[in-house]
């Protein structure tokens, strides 16, 4: 299997694993208690809050862990909106985020809050004039996306957390993707709140982080006993968290040169599948996207068909987002680019990791070409072009 598909997870370090593996087996004792397993595992859950905090270039005791991007892009919007609710109902966002960010939103719009959602453009990229003149006396929230899972598009964020920052409202960013694969720090980018996914930097599934940065007050979501500060309450899953800590510190190390490299074979691929396939299209930004992400529009062809042809070819690939890959309709993000449905539906998504070889880029480019071609033989919507 050649597995392109790191947006939608990616598989977990052996050197993770390795660093889990104890608090599973050996030192698996709650990190709430006394006695000295409980300290064990206590001392090893802030070791990675460490670990967590020097990659994003935040102090520690500003981390907080959950169970994953979803979680902490609700603690952030919900508990932002709660806590301030008597001092305004607005939020701005964009119209590409996250389903985990879109559809929090959606749910605040039915229970009093306005929202306004940013045009990102044909290049996938908000306008911070357009941010700046949606800014009303109501506005307690801004919450874009660092890069997008989708077609990898950067975001603006240092300077929309100027703006943010000068007109006194909290300003937070879905990071799930870009930590770990370009540099991330919470200081730089003027941010307030920052989440964090395990899982999309080689950590393990169901454990993620959420910086909040220190004098933000949010109103607690869940509750219980109190753990992480009572933003998130419930006994932490230390060996989650151990494993969390372990792929910061690898990504940490390795951020340069794995950029460079998988940047270099994203790029191979971009110009071969362009220029040897008719009437293919990259989607979003040329350059302005994540080093390892490649997002292609096919004329005339099924996104799913494809994805299930490259299948069967060993290669793993997917069409949007993996939260929203059961649904039928086509991508919000790629028609927030000003797409038709029809070509909305032709899209391909390749997200390439650093255990991908260069051998393997000729293989799919002309696994790509070969599919396309196929599948344009049986398509009336390539008959009638």
């Amino acid at each position: 299997m050649i597995y392109m598909d790191h947006s939608a997870t990616s598989p977990v370090d052996p050197e993770v694993f390795k660093a889990m593996k104890p608090y599973m087996m050996e030192s698996y004792g709650n990190a709430s208690t006394l006695y000295s397993l409980g300290r064990e595992a206590r001392r090893a859950l802030e070791s990675s809050r460490e670990k967590v905090a020097s990659l994003i270039g935040s102090n520690t005791d500003e981390v907080i862990f959950t169970s994953g991007g979803t979680e902490s892009d609700n603690i952030a919007i919900k508990g932002t909106a709660y806590k301030l609710r008597a001092k305004g109902n607005h939020i701005i966002t964009s119209n590409i985020e996250h389903p985990a960010v879109d559809e929090t939103c959606r749910y605040l719009e039915k229970n009093g809050f306005e929202v306004t959602y940013l045009p990102a453009g044909k290049d996938g990229i908000v306008s911070v004039s357009d941010l700046e003149n949606a800014i009303t006396d109501q506005t307690i929230l801004i919450t874009v996306m660092h890069a997008n899972n989708e077609i990898g598009t950067i975001q603006p964020i240092a300077e929309i957390g100027e703006i943010a920052r000068e007109n006194k409202i909290y300003f937070h960013t879905d990071a799930v993707q870009s930590v770990g694969k370009i540099p991330v720090d919470v200081k730089t980018l003027n941010v307030d709140m920052l989440s964090i996914s395990a899982h999309k930097l080689y950590g393990p599934k169901g454990i993620g982080a959420l910086y909040i940065k220190k004098g933000v007050r949010l109103e607690p979501i869940i509750h219980g006993g109190g753990h992480e500060k009572g933003i998130r309450p419930g006994t932490e899953n230390v060996a989650g968290i151990v494993g969390l800590g372990k792929a910061c510190e690898i990504a940490q190390h390795n951020l340069e040169e794995t950029g460079r490299y998988v940047t270099s074979l994203r790029d191979k691929i971009i110009k071969g599948v362009l220029s040897e396939i008719d009437e293919s299209y990259l989607n979003g930004h040329p350059t302005k996207r994540l080093p390892n992400n490649i997002n292609f529009r096919f004329t005339g062809i099924e996104g799913e068909s494809l994805v299930l042809h490259l299948d069967s070819k060993g290669i793993a690939s997917s069409t949007g987002s993996a939260c929203s890959s059961k649904k039928l309709e086509p991508s919000h993000v790629l028609m927030a680019l000003e797409l038709e449905e029809v070509q909305a539906h032709g899209s391909l998504r390749l997200t390439l990791g650093k255990e991908n070889k260069p051998e393997e880029i000729d293989y799919v480019v002309e696994s790509i070409k070969d599919a396309v071609g196929t599948l344009r033989k049986l398509s009336p919507l390539w008959c009638q072009t």
